[in-house]
């Protein structure tokens, strides 16, 4: 991505907010993610889209879409989603991307109200993987507890990995990771 793509990235990001459900930052000792989120938890569908910086000048952009629902893991409050993850990314002189199959769910305690666990997990072969990209997996596992309202605290582990035809692979984001979400 080019230096000059990232002012407008950061003005869709900072826009978005108005048209959005949800917003979230997070951070590893590496990177920084955006993640905008377009609908509730209420809703049958969630599309959101992100964008992360990693050291390095790595780009990865991500657009998701969702098919979510309410439902329990035992008697816990559960909301589910199963759909697609686009992902691309950038890392001179490589890149690629890849459509991702996958879904999330996130539990919430009945017993300490504000505290849920949420976990993702999308994978593409490379039949749906593009450009240097042979593959690619996506795993994100976080610990919220809601503060306010409209706000919550989050702490987890986040994975993104590709293969590379033939050359090994590479750890496009990894690390323990914090942030906050706010809700609209």
């Amino acid at each position: 991505m080019k230096a000059s793509r990232i002012p407008f990235i950061v003005l869709s990001l900072a826009a978005a907010p108005v048209f959005a459900a949800d917003a979230d930052l997070s951070l590893t000792n590496d990177s920084v993610k955006g993640q905008v989120n377009f609908f509730d938890t209420n809703s049958d569908i969630q599309v959101g889209t992100g964008y992360t910086y990693h050291e390095g000048s790595r780009h990865i952009g991500n657009v998701d879409f969702h098919a979510q629902g309410r439902t329990a893991l035992g008697n816990l409050p559960t909301t589910a989603g199963i759909g697609v993850r686009a992902i691309g990314w950038e890392d001179d002189p490589a890149d690629g991307g890849a459509v991702a199959l996958g879904g999330f769910a996130t539990v919430n305690i009945p017993d300490v109200p504000g505290l849920s666990f949420t976990g993702g997990l999308h994978y593409a072969p490379s039949i749906l993987s593009f450009g240097d990209s042979d593959d690619l997996t996506s795993l994100e596992l976080r610990a919220s507890y809601r503060v306010i309202r409209n706000a919550e605290l989050f702490a987890g582990y986040r994975y993104l990995n590709t293969n590379f035809e033939g050359r090994g692979d590479l750890n496009l984001d990894e690390g323990v990771l914090a942030g906050m979400k706010i809700f609209f």
